[in-house]
């Protein structure tokens, strides 16, 4: 079964069941100062998850130039991952070590100054914990075959190191579900970005997907009946969100990518000197929107707003225009989610989406989701999460009423759409973290052309 090794700076304690919080004392890593070497014993082999808190005072995600300290972390040698480090907050992070053998293993903490933005920070970590699952736990085949992920370094992009300072991977997750082949099933990877350079641009991000970090499914395999790897299947999204079949190298069972284009999407070739090797144990509820994931790790919404802010991409009049599409301080959007089929088929040029309506106590102006355009409308079928501009200061109770709209985008196909939820109504706090959530609404409200409008939540 799963080993937990308890691990502080000088010692090494071993316990098996359940994991544990532990109080392990404090350690700082430094530029210029020797490595911090940690001993862990796994009784098991088996794939490795470290756990801890990463803290890095002097740092910050909205200063070009301070942007972060990066810390490399060695298992006996081997370069396991980079951490990335912002913020004098300290944040509950996890990794994957790879597979490690039974026995006493030596964990290395190096300041890697060559890729920090601010090298003379002190990363401060503590409560470090490894946790080996072996061949008996239903969580080994995730990692087992979870993939590496490389940075990015496009030249025209910034620096080799590009990583450490825009677009950084947050989390990571998996998602099983059944191969067409009777008894295998399908792995599916997917990360979660600090935002893209390319792509979608950033009013549309917040109006269709509801958040500016970027979420892209990332590599898939087929299992077969044993839990074993079936040659050939393995898949990942690459440029122009072409699936292609994997044909680069394991390390193991892992599959080594790279993060190579503005909009992160992959190469099977790697030569970026960053390593992100995220824990994929995470998986997605049913019933829940990708964005579930930073909701269950509220800073990943801080990191998103300081990288806005960072580049430039938040609009500065003031007063800023409620009305316009321009994205504004990020604390001034209702963060929310809807549950929604579509009758018939629903793409092509013309299609019908789904934007939300938010009326204020104070006037009779319902803001709206995809602000001035159709195809910033949901169009996809399943819980998706979205946002609403609304005026600073806006608080919950000054909330009305909350409203679907059937949106038209080419010619009208008629297809009616039935709304059934509404989850994840919240506004992010001073701080950027998200707020209470008031909105659980669920139902069947029918929108046609007849009827493209229904007010389905009033305080």
């Amino acid at each position: 079964m799963l080993t937990v090794a308890v691990i502080a700076a000088g010692c090494a304690l071993v316990a098996n069941g359940p994991a544990t919080a532990h109080p392990a004392g404090t350690i700082q890593v430094r530029n210029h100062k020797p490595d911090v070497r940690v001993p862990f014993v796994s009784r098991h082999a088996g794939e490795a998850v470290l756990d801890l808190r990463a803290a890095a005072p002097g740092t910050d995600w909205a200063t070009r130039g301070a942007e972060s300290a990066v810390v490399s972390i060695f298992v006996d040698g081997r370069y396991a991952a980079d951490l990335v480090v912002s913020g004098a907050q300290p944040l509950a992070r996890q990794l994957a070590l790879g597979r490690v053998a039974a026995g006493v293993h030596t964990l290395k903490l190096h300041f890697a100054a060559d890729r920090s933005p601010v090298d003379r920070a002190s990363v401060r970590i503590d409560r470090l914990r490894v946790t080996t699952y072996d061949k008996r736990d239903p969580e080994y085949q995730v990692l087992r075959f979870a993939p590496i992920m490389y940075g990015r370094n496009v030249p025209e992009l910034g620096s080799r190191f590009q990583s450490a300072t825009t677009d950084v991977p947050l989390l990571a997750w998996h998602e099983v579900t059944p191969a067409a082949t009777p008894g295998h099933t399908v792995l599916t990877y997917s990360l979660i970005w600090s935002n893209e350079d390319g792509g979608t641009n950033t009013p549309a991000l917040m109006a269709r997907w509801g958040r500016t970090t970027d979420i892209e499914w990332t590599y898939a395999v087929e299992l077969d009946e044993h839990g074993e790897r079936v040659p050939g299947s393995d898949t990942y999204q690459a440029a122009n969100h072409q699936t292609l079949h994997y044909t680069g190298a394991y390390e193991g069972d892992h599959p080594r990518l790279e993060t190579c284009t503005s909009n992160n999407n992959m190469c099977d070739v790697v030569d970026d000197p960053m390593r992100f090797f995220l824990s994929t144990l995470p998986t997605l509820p049913a019933g829940q929107p990708r964005e579930h994931l930073m909701d269950t790790n509220p800073w990943t919404y801080r990191i998103m707003a300081e990288e806005m802010t960072r580049e430039g991409k938040i609009e500065i009049p003031s007063p800023y225009a409620v009305s316009t599409p321009e994205v504004s301080d990020q604390r001034n959007y209702l963060y929310a989610a809807v549950s929604k089929t579509t009758q018939g088929v629903n793409s092509g040029s013309s299609w019908v989406g789904v934007a939300l309506g938010v009326k204020l106590t104070s006037g009779d102006t319902v803001h709206l989701s995809h602000h001035v355009d159709p195809a910033w409308s949901i169009q996809r079928d399943v819980p998706a999460a979205t946002t609403v501009e609304l005026p600073a200061g806006t608080t919950l109770d000054d909330i009305a009423a909350v409203s679907v709209h059937r949106i038209v985008v080419g010619t009208d196909t008629a297809a009616p759409v039935q709304v059934t939820a509404l989850s994840r109504g919240f506004l992010l706090s001073e701080s950027y973290l998200p707020g209470s959530s008031f909105l659980n609404w669920t139902g069947n409200v029918t929108l046609t052309p007849e009827s493209p409008s229904a007010v389905v939540w009033t305080r």
